[in-house]
């Protein structure tokens, strides 16, 4: 247990304090960087390899009697990223908690030298961050978080409160944008985008993962959160409409009762994975499927999944998410269907493409992919803050941010 400025912080592991920088990009997110290797993640990795980043997460209950404290270590896949965890004492009232953790990041960010950038994927950590004085703030809206189940009652104040604050606003993807683009002057749309490099590698043949390797043909995959965003009634009818396949459903489930999951012989809930583990999981299928539900906390996503799928070299069925039909309705290799019978019919076609991968379809995919990256987002977000950090301490030197070209 080590302290700093009078506040208990335990390190796993060696760390020392940063060297004097040219930038400190504060992350403050609802997600674990553990979790699901997603949006927050990528672009923060890729924001590291030229600055220093911390990423706050929601705290952590301890026991009651216990000190509050910080947890930090480095992130293991992501060299330059600091995963700062808040320890509190279950019990504590809000006021109390706030201030604690207001006191806890102070001590945090005391030694930090040169510009601060604070990034919020949540309003909700803004009560406790409010006062910093941060060189740029930066909201990126990934999700419409207050159409989620449990949603805070307070989220959608505190949400003016972060966009009246911010500098500059992101959306993951175009529905949102459309829905904010009116609330702030300095406002962009950066959809969802892909490692192609990375989930390629389902194209060449992989070893089947040992929990999915017996599994019979054809096979039908899903990976990600199996949430309230997940239609478990239009797998059901699936699976009792195809017996023969094999649907594969790999992720943690949250906000789901395991009773409520579907259960049918055909159905195989593999857990949680890796990032690294996916695009052998995904070889390993005939159709990949996104079988969200259609409903408030589905309304404005932007599925990361839809470029990742055909990267790896899947035909893709989903549900009619609006980003999803706006962008890749177009595409052979990408199948919309709204009902049961539908998207059973849509798997069938898709079926028919996998087995004819040198047919166009995946060529076509792979000419839309080739204008998108993860890099390619990360750069020109860079580039926005880059300026803003010239307009704010009178200086452009690209020394003090990465540049976009």
């Amino acid at each position: 247990m080590l302290t700093r400025v009078g506040v208990p912080v335990e390190f796993e592991g060696e760390h020392s304090a940063p060297e004097p920088g040219p930038a400190t990009l504060l992350c403050f997110s609802h997600l674990r960087w553990d979790f699901v290797f997603q949006r927050p993640q990528h672009i923060m990795s890729r924001f590291a390899r030229d600055m220093d980043v911390i990423y706050w997460e929601e705290p952590v209950d301890i026991a009651s009697g216990e000190t509050a404290f910080l947890q930090v270590r480095e992130a293991k896949n992501a060299p330059g990223v600091r995963v700062v965890v808040p320890h509190l004492p279950q019990g504590m009232p809000d006021d109390a908690r706030e201030a604690t953790l207001s006191r806890l990041l102070d001590a945090h960010v005391a030694s930090l030298r040169g510009p601060l950038i604070t990034w919020y994927y949540t309003p909700m950590m803004l009560p406790f961050s409010r006062h910093l004085d941060a060189d740029v703030v930066v909201f990126d809206a990934m999700d419409e978080l207050s159409k989620f189940k449990f949603a805070p009652v307070h989220l959608l104040e505190l949400e003016q409160e972060l966009i009246d604050k911010a500098d500059v606003v992101f959306t993951g993807g175009s529905s949102l944008y459309e829905a904010k683009k009116d609330r702030h002057d300095n406002i962009h749309c950066f959809p969802s985008s892909v490692d192609r490099a990375h989930f390629a590698k389902a194209r060449a043949r992989q070893f089947d993962p040992a929990d999915q390797e017996d599994l019979p043909r054809p096979r039908l995959g899903f990976y990600g959160v199996i949430d309230e965003r997940f239609d478990t009634e239009l797998l059901a009818k699936a699976a009792e409409m195809r017996p023969n396949w094999s649907f594969v459903m790999v992720g943690p489930v949250v906000k789901i009762a395991e009773e409520d999951l579907p259960r049918r012989p055909n159905i195989h809930y593999l857990g949680g994975k890796t990032y690294d583990q996916l695009p052998a999981y995904l070889s390993g299928w005939d159709v990949a499927l996104m079988p969200f539900a259609m409903n408030e906390s589905t309304q404005f996503i932007s599925p990361t999944k839809t470029p990742e799928y055909l990267a790896g070299g899947k035909p893709v069925v989903s549900t009619p998410i609006k980003d999803v039909v706006r962008h890749y309705s177009h595409l052979q290799g990408v199948g919309i269907a709204s009902t049961a019978e539908e998207f059973v019919a849509a798997c069938d076609h898709a079926l028919e493409l996998s087995k004819n991968p040198e047919g166009g379809w995946l060529a076509e995919a792979d000419l839309m992919l080739s204008a998108t990256s993860w890099d390619t987002t990360q750069a020109r977000m860079a580039g926005l803050i880059h300026d803003l950090l010239g307009i704010r301490t009178g200086s452009t030197s690209p020394a003090m941010l990465v540049a976009a070209e």
